[in-house]
């Protein structure tokens, strides 16, 4: 048997279990990334699988390459709506939040350790940003529905804070292997990832846009893989010129997620699908290069260091920037509250191991331990604080459907289903009354168990299923038509 043979062998093993264990989630409330964690705990050297890794490197690798997959779904799924709707208080979290954040846990950490102010501030800044695929995961999994604002505004802080975290840990390890590094170095770094890494982002995607609706694939399969590839090249073009790669994937993607092109809809779901693949990839990784015996030797130091962060550091800087940005205190104490660590942290402890910090070993140890308690408590208890603080919506309007057929989809449109929500502008009107967009036709109205055939006359109801026939770039319009405006 070749040692390859062995390796797929064992990752499929381990996939499956992951999968497998994603039904708990829901069940006894734990985030589903601590159960794929718990997967490659299992089957480490600690556990009952054996399976010595202590490979650094390769678990940097494969742990990025998953977080370019994360990031890129999270921008298709982030709309232009939730971006006017909260990018001024998620761009302050992403950046002086997480300097605040890192600096207050920092400074604890060094006392508590017994560590030099650097190497405490870089500790700090590990555990300093949220976890975008721990917190799309949690949100997507909750069971609960809470404003548009503060969704918006979670997942975008998630999904961008990423470069900073990344800045302040690369510039204090060139601090501690350098201390005759000027700060104006510091802040060309920090303007080179954050400015080339939207550049780069916005030109990839608007690129992809460009191309997916003039060429024509000769296989349906391949426009997933179009796609997706996109957001891959993104991250290495920026991180190539000295950006970051994660902003660039998650502006792509957000630049590709609102235009609208052929087979989007089943583009889309597989790529979700490629994205779970790498939450389970990465966390089974990190669970695997992790060893439980020496990860609780330091477990008193790494539950105070988690309180801080969790109930000093986090609130004192981020409700402030939120309460001044006009949020409710119920709402800046929940944003507050779901600062989610999760893969990035773990993967981000892992470069003081690379470049042969001392106390490495201890550095990663304890932020996995951060990790898994900001999962356990953060994590599982976001639907119970949300009501709690009365910020879960009841009763809100579903969203419209894309149903993708390929000989429509092939004529550039697209088959949209909309259920008729309480409010609906289009309620009491004829369809013959309905400011449709030009070339949009009705196909089917179903009500009850009805179904009706679209003659001009028919009034809608409340509740009516309509299926549309419209072109690509229409659908927002046809949007407008039945849902009351926010």
């Amino acid at each position: 048997m070749f040692a390859v043979d062995h390796i797929i062998l064992l990752s499929a093993v381990l996939a499956i279990l992951g999968v497998l264990a994603s039904k708990l989630s829901p069940r006894f409330g734990v985030p589903v990334l601590v159960l794929f964690l718990g997967v490659g705990m299992l089957a480490g050297e600690d556990g009952i699988g054996r399976i010595h890794f202590d490979n650094a490197d390769t678990a940097h690798s494969i742990g990025t390459f998953a977080l370019i997959l994360i990031l890129f779904d999270g921008g298709l799924q982030t709309s232009r709506k939730s971006i006017m709707r909260a990018w001024k208080p998620a761009a302050l979290l992403a950046t002086l939040g997480v300097i605040g954040t890192a600096t207050v846990t920092g400074l604890a950490a060094m006392y508590i350790l017994d560590l030099p102010l650097y190497m405490g501030l870089l500790l700090g800044a590990i555990v300093g940003s949220t976890d975008a695929a721990a917190v799309f995961s949690v949100l997507r999994n909750a069971g609960i529905a809470i404003p548009a604002k503060i969704k918006a505004t979670l997942e975008l802080e998630s999904a961008s804070n990423d470069p900073m975290a990344i800045f302040l840990t690369v510039g204090l390890i060139t601090l501690i292997q350098d201390s005759t590094t000027k700060p104006l170095e510091l802040l060309t770094l920090f303007a080179s990832q954050m400015g080339l890494g939207a550049l780069v982002g916005g030109l990839v995607g608007g690129i992809a846009v460009w191309l997916f609706r003039r060429v024509t694939l000769m296989a349906i399969g391949l426009y997933p893989v179009f796609v997706m590839l996109f957001g891959v090249l993104a991250f290495g073009l920026a991180a190539n010129v000295d950006g970051s790669g994660f902003l660039a994937t998650f502006i792509t993607g957000v630049v590709i997620g609102n235009s609208r092109f052929s087979y989007q809809r089943n583009t889309f779901v597989f790529l979700d699908g490629l994205a779970w693949l790498g939450q389970i990839a990465m966390f089974v990784i990190l669970g695997l290069l992790v060893t439980p015996s020496e990860l609780f030797q330091s477990w008193k130091e790494g539950l105070l260091i988690a309180a801080v962060l969790i109930f000093v550091a986090r609130p004192l800087v981020v409700m402030p920037l939120l309460l001044l940005n006009r949020f409710s205190f119920n709402a800046a104490l929940l944003i507050s509250w779901v600062g989610l660590r999760g893969s990035v942290p773990i993967i981000l402890a892992i470069f003081p191991l690379i470049f042969g910090l001392p106390n490495a070993e201890l550095i990663f140890n304890v932020v996995f331990f951060i990790v898994l308690i900001s999962a356990l408590l953060q994590g599982s208890s976001l639907p119970f604080a949300a009501r709690k603080l009365g910020l879960v919506l009841e009763g809100k309007p579903k969203a419209s459907n894309t149903i993708e057929i390929v000989k429509v989809a092939k004529s550039k449109r697209e088959l949209i289903e909309i259920e008729l929500p309480y409010g609906s502008p289009a309620v009491g009107l004829t369809i013959s009354e309905l400011s449709l967009p030009e070339g949009t036709i009705i196909a089917l109205v179903a009500r009850g168990e009805e179904t009706l055939i679209p003659k001009g006359s028919i009034t809608l109801q409340e509740d009516d299923q309509v299926f549309i026939v419209t072109k690509l770039l229409d659908k927002n319009a046809v949007e407008a038509c039945f849902y009351p405006e926010k």
